[in-house]
């Protein structure tokens, strides 16, 4: 099984012709032992038989069509799934130590998109899983369902069914390629054409019996669509104005009933108190560098995923909006965030994503990095799995997933 990917992947495969504008995904589990390793890596080796893409590697289409799957013909599961005992004195910062680097380089692109390593010898007898992904393959709740099919809700080994066969691996030829581009083409100019008679009807009669109202919808979307893609030709802040390739690692644990409590007492909800907290963090960035700030420019995924929707794969739109973090008062700041959040939630042009992205992969590579490029910071916030889980046997330490990172450096 082969296929194009979506706009919105192909967007952000095309983005990174930008080193800067990297989309790998990197994740910390903490475990408290060792894991069976022979049980780890065969979760794996399941995973990788059930999604294809875990065996799939991107490659390039003639134009104008987007890049597309292909199994990758030299597929070898210990390349993507190792070992390594931690270095140091097998802390929490040596193990993000090691996340960091491998944030930092990039996958091989002969290859499937994902990398995990086990590391060994944590202080107290822990161990740790680092999860590398390309953001093509999945988005984060994506991640969490990929992750219910690695994890057991008990430490029991049982033994189960014989593994499903890999799968066929044909290689492709450069005919094949045209040939399906072509009909990549002639599918999506047939669903324009079906799209186009199936609404003329309705604006027709909308544009006689409402035409004004019919004429501020166009327009209302419209704008929304320009919101979505007009490129940003400057960062709000006037600290962090230049994005660089060095990544670091850090975490701030926060009691989640205490976020709860105070987003909903400002009227907000988790995300929000989420985003507005890390907006502080940079109020105060800036004050102890002497520098005033008001808004800043924030990118933040949305979930556009439904119950139909396959395990895996990315069902986002990113969204960007300015944030208050020159607000010094949590409450207002938290209430401000919650109704831009809102603002941005509602925009006409969420429906319209995967044909905006499709007309943005058109356009030349240094218009789509410009979309994002003087963005401020990033903030994604993952609901964690629910439930105790265990992996080969070892206790699965609880944590939250929610993360966010400047987009930017200090210029010197």
């Amino acid at each position: 099984m082969t296929g194009f990917l979506r706009n919105s992947d192909a967007f952000t495969w095309a983005m990174e012709s930008d080193p800067r504008l990297r989309s790998t995904v990197v994740s910390v589990v903490l475990l408290d032992r060792s894991p069976d390793w022979d049980e780890v890596r065969e979760r794996f080796d399941l995973i990788s038989r059930k999604l294809p893409m875990f065996r799939q590697r991107v490659v390039p289409s003639p134009p104008p069509a987007p890049p597309r799957w292909e199994y990758a013909p030299d597929f070898d599961l210990d390349y993507h799934v190792r070992r390594a005992v931690a270095p140091g004195a097998g802390t929490l910062d040596d193990v993000l130590e090691m996340a960091r680097l491998a944030e930092m380089q990039d996958f091989d692109r002969a290859r499937a998109l994902w990398e995990t390593t086990l590391v060994d010898g944590l202080e107290n007898g822990g161990a740790a899983m680092i999860c590398k992904f390309h953001h093509a393959l999945t988005d984060g709740i994506g991640g969490v369902q990929i992750a219910m099919n690695l994890f057991n809700l008990s430490e029991e080994l049982y033994r189960r069914e014989p593994l499903p066969p890999e799968p066929e691996v044909s290689r492709s030829s450069w005919l094949g390629g045209y040939r399906d581009t072509w009909r990549y083409d002639t599918g999506l100019l047939a669903d324009a054409l079906a799209g186009a008679v199936r609404a003329a009807p309705r604006l027709v009669y909308g544009g006689v019996r409402r035409p004004v109202a019919t004429v501020r919808s166009a327009a209302a979307t419209a704008a929304s669509v320009y919101r979505t893609v007009r490129p940003i030709s400057r960062t709000g802040s006037p600290l962090v104005t230049d994005r660089g390739l060095i990544r670091r690692l850090m975490v701030h644990q926060v009691p989640m009933p205490q976020l709860r409590e105070a987003a909903h007492r400002c009227g907000g909800a988790l995300n929000d108190a989420f985003v507005s907290g890390v907006a502080g963090g940079l109020r105060r960035y800036h004050e102890k560098h002497d520098v005033a700030i008001g808004d800043l420019h924030l990118s933040m995924p949305i979930s556009l995923r439904t119950k139909a929707d396959g395990v895996g794969g990315n069902r986002i739109t990113l969204m960007r909006f300015d944030v208050p973090a020159g607000e010094a008062d949590p409450a207002a700041r938290i209430k401000a965030i919650h109704q831009r959040a809102g603002a941005a939630r509602d925009e006409k042009s969420v429906p319209y994503t995967q044909r905006i992205a499709g007309l943005l992969n058109l356009m030349p590579r240094w218009y789509i990095g410009s979309v994002l490029r003087h963005v401020d910071f990033v903030a994604s916030d993952v609901p964690g799995v629910p439930v105790p889980v265990f992996l080969g046997g070892a206790p699965v330490c609880a944590r939250n997933t929610r993360s966010a990172r400047p987009s930017a450096r200090r210029s010197t």
